[in-house]
């Protein structure tokens, strides 16, 4: 049992074993924390925290947080980012989606009042929906469609984000949000339907890459680090609302394809296929309050963050061509 001391905080990761969630950790761990992961691998992975096996400052429980959470632990802080995040995990898991994003909130912010603890909840981009303004600020209500498909997730974020922010005005939980835009980098699953691993694994493959619609749909990708450092700046901070992270350097599907291709070799193509439904026109994250507040600002180069995310898809294919 972890025990506080002012020298070693005590942190909790719920999504612990997940993409962000594990170099989330490492991030904690680097920075003197002692850290409990918690996550009912739906989504998560245990050899995104194996390197991780025998360290003194962490544990891993294997919970669902949408159920009650009990810890005999002190805790100093709670980053709460377990949910499925991809569209083809929150259109495969609905319910459980929608239970993570509400009841697992609650559950995490009871355990943060309980605990006289800080929270973090990892929120989204997909909050502003199909957004009619651009870029997206944090004063955007967004524009979402609460019974499409994609609903589960994004109603579900606007849910906690609600509730969090009722907890911290109603109870005085010091509590931050975190918006988080499109991110990518080693430790994402090849084939969980976002359109960094699809294509990398389509180009690798020997594939076309598939584009939805005609691939005039901006997107902005934050490199995995520079999101983590902006996630733990605000931790950090005494910033209470929402803050977008993420990279505002916007480009297309199309133009995004057409650097997948030219980066690989590959010389399969482009395959167009319909629109899923509600699918975002825009997405491009306006960094000002994020940049005066943290003083945050991503800084790794597209190609750069690109070539090593590749190299990560290309050893795991190697070792599991499957």
């Amino acid at each position: 049992m972890f025990t506080r001391s002012a020298s070693s905080p005590i942190s909790v990761v719920t999504g612990g074993a997940g993409f962000l969630g594990s170099h989330l950790t490492d991030k904690l761990l680097a920075e003197g924390h002692r850290v409990v992961g918690l996550d009912n691998l739906i989504t998560g992975n245990l050899e995104n925290i194996g390197h991780l096996a025998g360290n003194q400052n962490y544990r891993f429980i294997r919970h669902d947080v949408s159920n009650f959470i009990f810890l005999p632990d002190d805790v100093d802080f709670i980053y709460h980012l377990a949910s499925p995040a991809s569209p083809i995990d929150y259109l495969e898991h609905p319910i459980p989606t929608m239970k993570v994003g509400a009841l697992g909130t609650h559950n995490a912010l009871g355990l943060a009042k309980a605990k006289k603890a800080g929270l973090l909840l990892a929120s989204t981009s997909e909050c502003y929906g199909d957004p009619l303004v651009h870029p997206q600020k944090e004063d955007y209500w967004g524009n979402v469609n609460p019974i499409g498909p994609r609903g589960v997730y994004d109603e579900a974020k606007r849910f906690a984000e609600a509730i969090t922010m009722a907890y911290h005005r109603y109870h005085g939980v010091d509590t931050k949000i975190v918006r988080i835009f499109n991110t990518y980098g080693p430790r994402m699953r090849l084939r969980d339907g976002r359109v960094v691993p699809a294509f990398i694994g389509q180009a690798l493959a020997g594939e076309p890459l598939t584009i939805f619609g005609d691939g005039s749909q901006t997107r902005s990708f934050c490199f995995v680090s520079d999101l983590i450092d902006g996630i733990f700046r605000l931790s950090q901070s005494d910033f209470h609302e929402p803050v977008n992270i993420g990279n505002p350097i916007e480009m297309t599907i199309k133009q995004f394809a057409e650097h997948i291709l030219r980066i690989t070799g590959s010389e399969h193509g482009i395959d167009y296929r319909p629109l899923p439904v509600d699918d975002p026109k825009v997405r491009q994250p306006d960094i000002s309050r994020a940049n005066k507040v943290l003083n945050w600002q991503p800084k790794v180069d597209f190609e750069i963050g690109i070539r090593e995310t590749l190299e990560y898809f290309r050893s795991r294919l190697t070792a599991d061509p499957k």
